[in-house]
């Protein structure tokens, strides 16, 4: 369940406050091969699981990137602002991928608002998100999304 504020305002208070996760999403490799197919990376660590068998982690695993393309449906269910009439991916500040993500794990998202600023229109948010693979300690992914709500 996303956490809710009204208005741009509301925003202000949640500064510094970890939100609420979202949901956990499986990462399959049905999931990897589309990807692999979206963007013609089909390198064999991601492609070709009796390969991948012999290879450094030991089973096939996600592409970086597709972890990272996961970042805005999960912001979807982790901030809910009513009073926007829009909202805009406007980048990365940084993004590290610490954890290779193994087909068939499952990943969510925590974050916690680092700022909220005014732009023409709205505001934009930084968030500090980790990505993490269920029951490992180390994430998949640390990145700094900005996203702009505007009026």
């Amino acid at each position: 369940m996303p956490t809710v504020v009204d208005t741009l305002d509301g925003l202000t208070g949640l500064i510094g406050q970890p939100l609420e996760p979202s949901s956990w999403v499986e990462i399959d490799q049905q999931r990897i091969d589309a990807f692999a197919e979206a963007t013609g990376d089909h390198q064999w660590i991601h492609t070709d699981p009796e390969r991948a068998k012999d290879g450094p982690f030991g089973t096939t695993v996600a592409h970086g990137y597709l972890t990272l393309s996961l970042l805005i449906p999960m912001w979807t269910e982790i901030l809910e602002v009513r009073s926007v009439a829009t909202k805009v991916n406007y980048g990365l500040n940084k993004v590290r991928f610490p954890a290779p993500v193994p087909a068939g794990s499952k990943l969510r998202a925590t974050a916690t608002l680092a700022a909220v600023d005014p732009v023409p229109g709205g505001a934009q948010l930084t968030a500090d998100v980790t990505v993490e693979i269920e029951g490992t300690a180390k994430p998949a992914c640390v990145a700094q999304l900005l996203v702009r709500f505007l009026r």
